[in-house]
């Protein structure tokens, strides 16, 4: 990815609510778990890592929905469309739904989590894959390929 690439828009489904990204993703995954499979009603979420200062909200007004616990997951107040989740405790980061984005051919998800969940037809090309969520000390190692993968795609 390009420093021309950096900056992308999305959306929901109704367009009601849009936003912005202006950095670099920090990694792209796939959830297979069933929570994400309900939310989504298909067989994984697809997720796209930012840091929270590359977030902008640029039209509309999100709403908490889904499971109300510790990540807060917001969706268009109008079309309820899944749009982005504020990881808790990390609110320094946003983990925006990839399909929302204008284009969202480039999201290859890079890690695929919840494995030990997955539907047994639901395959990704992921090349890290996860029977729960990583480990906390494997996130900087999976970074770092990450951004090497990202550049040579």
């Amino acid at each position: 990815m390009t420093d021309k690439d950096v900056a992308k828009e999305g959306g929901c489904r109704c367009g009601r609510l849009r936003f912005r990204v202006t950095s670099r993703p920090l990694i792209t995954m796939a959830c297979h778990c069933t929570g994400c499979q309900r939310m989504t009603a298909s067989a994984f979420s697809l997720s796209t890592l930012y840091p929270s200062d590359g977030f902008e909200i640029l039209q509309g007004e999100p709403v908490i929905g889904g499971l109300h616990g510790t990540s807060r997951h917001f969706f268009c107040a109008f079309c309820m469309s899944w749009v982005f989740t504020r990881p808790a405790g990390l609110d320094d980061l946003v983990n925006v739904r990839s399909t929302m984005f204008d284009d969202a051919h480039d999201f290859v998800p890079f890690v695929e989590t919840y494995t030990s969940e997955m539907l047994p037809w639901a395959k990704t090309p992921a090349p890290h894959s996860f029977e729960k969520f990583p480990p906390a000390e494997k996130f900087p190692e999976l970074l770092a390929a990450f951004a090497q993968w990202g550049d040579q795609r």
